[in-house]
């Protein structure tokens, strides 16, 4: 996936869209270019689809939680949409729910 197609700034949301597989491979990378648009595109909030994702490990968790570090010292905020059955109960166990919105599929 291209960079321009993987993140899309509108107003003052970046809106990822996370990769099929989200692991140590590819947590770099997608941490390091959401830091760059935080920096300098003037994002205040993220927006992660999950809609192609299948699989997510710790690093997808850290992904989040670095960017939430990131953009609630200004007040930011986070939200997951499109997560699937799985990808949704990930982020609950994982207490995700107290840092992010995740929204249903009808409410966003």
């Amino acid at each position: 996936m291209k960079e321009e197609e993987q993140f899309k700034v509108i107003e003052e949301y970046l809106c990822i869209k996370m990769p099929r597989e989200i692991d140590h491979h590819n947590s770099d990378y997608i941490s390091q270019n959401a830091d760059y648009y935080i920096c300098h595109q003037n994002v205040n909030h993220i927006v992660f689809d999950f809609s192609d994702t299948e699989f997510m490990d710790s690093s997808g968790i850290g992904i989040i939680l670095g960017r939430y570090k990131k953009v609630q010292c200004f007040g930011g905020r986070l939200f997951a949409i499109h997560a699937g059955r799985r990808i949704r109960k990930i982020l609950m166990m994982s207490g995700m729910q107290s840092l992010m919105e995740i929204k249903q599929e009808k409410e966003w």
